[in-house]
C-alpha cells in the first residue's frame, strides 16, 4: 500500500470508528471526494473549495458549474457534492413530523436504528411528552467497545430543558449481547431516582446488540 493509499485508509477508519466529530471541514470534503476522484490527492482540492466558497455549507450548496472551476473538480465530483444536501433534504421531507414512542417495541426499533452501526458504546437520551411524542433526542456519551460513562446531572438538565414528562435511555453493546450489565442496572437506577425528584419518569432503558434489543422495563429492572 502506498503512502497515499495508506492515508485514505486511515481517514476511512477514523470515520468508521468516530464519525465526523474529529474531522475538520476540509477533511470532510477530502473524504467525500475519495469516492469521485479515486486516483488523486483530494486534500488540496478540499482546501481550495473551502477557500473559494467560504464554508462546508457553502461548498455543498454551490452550483455545479462553480464547483468545477476549482482545479481537479470534474462533473462526477461536482455531482457528488451537490447530491449530499439533496439527499438530506429528501430524507428530512419524508421524516414524520411527530414520532410516538409509547411501547417497548417502538422504543426498541427506534434505538436499534440509532445504534446498530456503532462500533463503540454510545448512549442516547430521548425526552418525551405525556403522550410519548419525542420532544428531543441526543447522544450524551461515547465510550469504548465495552463501556460508557454518563453524567446524571446532564440527563436531568436535558429533560428539564425539553419540559419532558418522561425520558428514555438507550445504548449499545457492540462487543456483547443485549443484556444489561450490573453497571447498566446501577446507573439506570441512579438516573431514575434523579429524574423522579424532578417529577420526571424514566420510562425505559433499551440495550441494543447484534440486531436485537432488551428492555430493562419489560425485564423488571427499573423497580
Amino acid at each position: 500500500m502506498s503512502m497515499h493509499e495508506g492515508h485514505r485508509q486511515r481517514k476511512k477508519e477514523q470515520f468508521q470508528k468516530n464519525g465526523l466529530a474529529s474531522f475538520a471541514d476540509h477533511e470532510v470534503l477530502e473524504l467525500l471526494l475519495y469516492y469521485a476522484i479515486p486516483r488523486r490527492d483530494t486534500n488540496e482540492m478540499a482546501h481550495q473549495l473551502i477557500e473559494r466558497f467560504g464554508s462546508l455549507n457553502g461548498v455543498l450548496n454551490a452550483a455545479p458549474e462553480e464547483l468545477q472551476k476549482v482545479s481537479g473538480i470534474g462533473e462526477n465530483a461536482a455531482t457528488l457534492l451537490r447530491l449530499v444536501p439533496a439527499v438530506m433534504h429528501r430524507a428530512a421531507a419524508k421524516t414524520p413530523k411527530e414520532r410516538i414512542l409509547n411501547s417497548v417495541e417502538r422504543s426498541g426499533t427506534f434505538f436499534m436504528s440509532l445504534l446498530c452501526q456503532q462500533r463503540r458504546e454510545v448512549l442516547y437520551q430521548v425526552c418525551l411528552d405525556a403522550k410519548g411524542k419525542i420532544l428531543s433526542y441526543r447522544q450524551i456519551a461515547t465510550g469504548t467497545v465495552d463501556s460508557v460513562t454518563l453524567n446524571v446531572r446532564e440527563i436531568v438538565e436535558n429533560a428539564l430543558h425539553a419540559d419532558a414528562s418522561s425520558v428514555l435511555l438507550g445504548h449499545n453493546h457492540p462487543s456483547g449481547i443485549a443484556l444489561p450489565s450490573a453497571e447498566d442496572r446501577s446507573m439506570t437506577l441512579q438516573v431514575g431516582q434523579a429524574l423522579q425528584t424532578m417529577g420526571i419518569r424514566l420510562v425505559d432503558h433499551i440495550i441494543v446488540a447484534d440486531g436485537d434489543f432488551v428492555s430493562m422495563a419489560a425485564s423488571g429492572l427499573l423497580l
